[in-house]
């Protein structure tokens, strides 16, 4: 499936063609292709009446003609009403949990959750008097069960970003809407080109921007996305007082990554596939976890939600040693070891010293291994693997 296929009827044009036009406003570009990049702490106004105007632009820790143009660009990503900046994946992360959450509440979090974001909730909320549960990301519906009159959130990431289950998001979002709970997605891993968490009932969506957005592994910077407009008041307000800004120098090197999203994410898609079947049939791989392979578990969730999947996914290899399992990725010629993912490269890392869950039991019988596959030729791609595999098969 296409980064511009099935989800855009009724006439609206594609993703790729709206992400080139988004943000090309004449006061924004000032007659050129791109929007300036306008550096500002002090802004001047017209009048003393609008020093304090409602919703005016008065200081640029609130943002610039930069800023705004890949707001636009980022809203089409999204298919969003509403879009704030944050300086970091991370911090669109955590913000809605300082915004919604407060003593004495209770938060529900995925047990696969990105480990920052689990870091944050385990340090920092729980100083701040507020608890967090973790829950099978796969327990859908059943959810409605661990609800209780605390609960202020509900935080999870679809698919897991090194253990890759599927949530049921609908389910989820209808038992938190009955119980007037609000309901954030991690959506990094599809780019936001092939899920759309907000129209499968979700109030918020958050993206790590430093990842497929941005596209080139030069740039921290995070999102959040929702269609209720109170909702983003009250993130706004949070982003605020915590004082963060996002440079306009970052916001525009966004934006320039974002013009090619839908033809990146179509390639990544398409060499992850290639690698992860291969994969399927080395001796060496006991498992591969990815949710667009028709045996994956989470696979006819994802068929009927997702539009299309990512680069990103995981390989059990064959019960294997530490030191085993190292000089395989040493071996490694076109992988860079790295964490983060989303950029032109390909990575790996290997992620048992990293796995944390409370709820859920893992025994995958052998070493986890992510790997993100940038754009180089995946026969390469195959090639590099094979000869790092050889000696465990």
């Amino acid at each position: 499936m296409g980064s511009g296929s099935g989800k855009s009827g009724g006439g609206k044009r594609h993703l790729g063609t709206r992400l080139t036009h988004a943000a090309r406003d004449r006061k924004l570009t000032q007659n050129g292709v791109n929007p300036v990049v306008q550096r500002a702490s002090t802004v001047l106004v017209e009048s003393a009446s609008k020093l304090f105007e409602p919703g005016g632009w008065t200081y640029g820790r609130h943002g610039t003609a930069t800023h705004e143009a890949l707001r636009q660009a980022l809203m089409e990503i999204e298919d969003a009403k509403h879009c704030a900046l944050v300086a970091s994946g991370l911090m669109a992360c955590t913000v809605p949990f300082i915004a919604f959450a407060e003593t004495g509440a209770h938060v529900l979090v995925g047990d696969n959750t990105y480990g920052p974001t689990r870091r944050f909730c385990d340090r920092t909320l729980s100083r701040w008097g507020c608890e967090t549960e973790y829950f099978d990301t796969t327990i859908g519906g059943g959810i409605e069960k661990l609800i209780r009159p605390t609960t202020k959130l509900i935080f999870l990431e679809s698919p897991g970003s090194m253990t890759f289950e599927i949530a049921d998001a609908p389910a989820i979002a209808a038992a938190a809407k009955a119980k007037n709970v609000v309901t954030v997605m991690d959506n990094t891993w599809s780019g936001g080109v092939f899920y759309r968490p907000l129209s499968l009932g979700f109030d918020v969506s958050v993206q790590a921007n430093t990842k497929y957005v941005s596209g080139g592994a030069d740039v921290l910077n995070g999102a959040i996305f929702t269609n209720d407009e109170a909702l983003m008041a009250r993130l706004k307000e949070t982003i605020a007082d915590l004082g963060s800004n996002v440079s306009a120098d970052d916001a525009y090197t966004v934006l320039r990554g974002a013009r090619s999203l839908a033809l990146r994410m179509d390639r990544h898609q398409a060499s992850a596939l290639a690698v992860a079947r291969w994969l399927k049939t080395h001796p060496a791989i006991q498992r591969v976890l990815h949710p667009a392979l028709e045996d994956d578990p989470g696979h006819a969730l994802w068929k009927r939600d997702f539009s299309g999947a990512s680069g990103l996914f995981g390989i059990v290899l064959k019960a294997s040693s530490t030191q085993q399992t190292h000089a395989f990725l040493d071996a490694l010629e076109l992988f860079g070891l790295g964490f983060s993912y989303g950029g032109f490269e390909s990575l790996a890392i290997h992620c048992d010293p990293q796995l944390k869950r409370s709820t859920v039991k893992l025994a995958y019988g052998g070493p986890l291994i992510r790997l993100s596959i940038g754009l180089e030729d995946p026969a390469d791609l195959i090639a590099d693997l094979d000869q790092a595999l050889k000696p465990l098969a």
